[in-house]
């Protein structure tokens, strides 16, 4: 029943401009010493995960900490709705950790965070502000039905999870007022 709504993804495509748009809006957090996030929308087909546009979130819907992330469901359904405008469905996050933290969800990452088949949630060191970072260091997982979230391997991060050089990636800011 999944593969109607979620179908399967074997791989992600993130266009460079949409990592280095997720880094820009994390290290705005990160150099306040607080987590930071960016969600990802995009289009699943014939196995693939395309991340087209990058979702700033602002207002009092969201909550960041130097060890403590929280997207209130209210907001998350107004991103909902931005991507039902846009034409495109949200397809995974990367958010970041604290300096010395690791790159693994937390309790809270894996217990409060979002249940769908397929859905990537990245993890990036040292609030996301380390120069030069790669998705290769950051702690990538994907929703597996029946088994929660699980971590991809290095290997695998490199096969399914591929950052390309060119394409595009839209900005787009919530403010959790309706309006973007």
């Amino acid at each position: 029943m999944t593969g109607a709504y979620f179908p399967e993804v074997r791989r992600w495509r993130v266009p460079e401009l949409a990592f280095t748009h997720s880094l820009t809006e994390m290290a705005q957090d990160g150099r306040q010493g607080n987590e930071g996030v960016a969600l990802w929308l995009g289009h699943r087909e014939d196995g693939e995960a395309a991340i087209t546009h990058v979702v700033a979130l602002r207002g009092p819907g969201v909550t960041k900490r130097p060890a403590f992330l929280c997207i209130e469901p209210w907001l998350l359904n107004e991103v909902t709705d931005v991507a039902i405008a846009q034409g495109v469905a949200l397809v995974g996050q990367i958010h970041s950790h604290a300096p010395g933290l690791p790159t693994d969800l937390s309790y809270t990452d894996r217990e409060g965070g979002l249940a769908v088949p397929h859905y990537l949630s990245v993890v990036a060191p040292d609030f996301g502000l380390r120069p030069g970072l790669k998705i290769a260091e950051c702690g990538v997982h994907e929703f597996v039905s029946g088994r929660g979230y699980v971590r991809l391997t290095a290997g695998e991060t490199v096969r399914r999870v591929c950052v390309v050089a060119g394409g595009s990636a839209a900005m787009v800011t919530v403010w959790g007022d309706g309006g973007y």
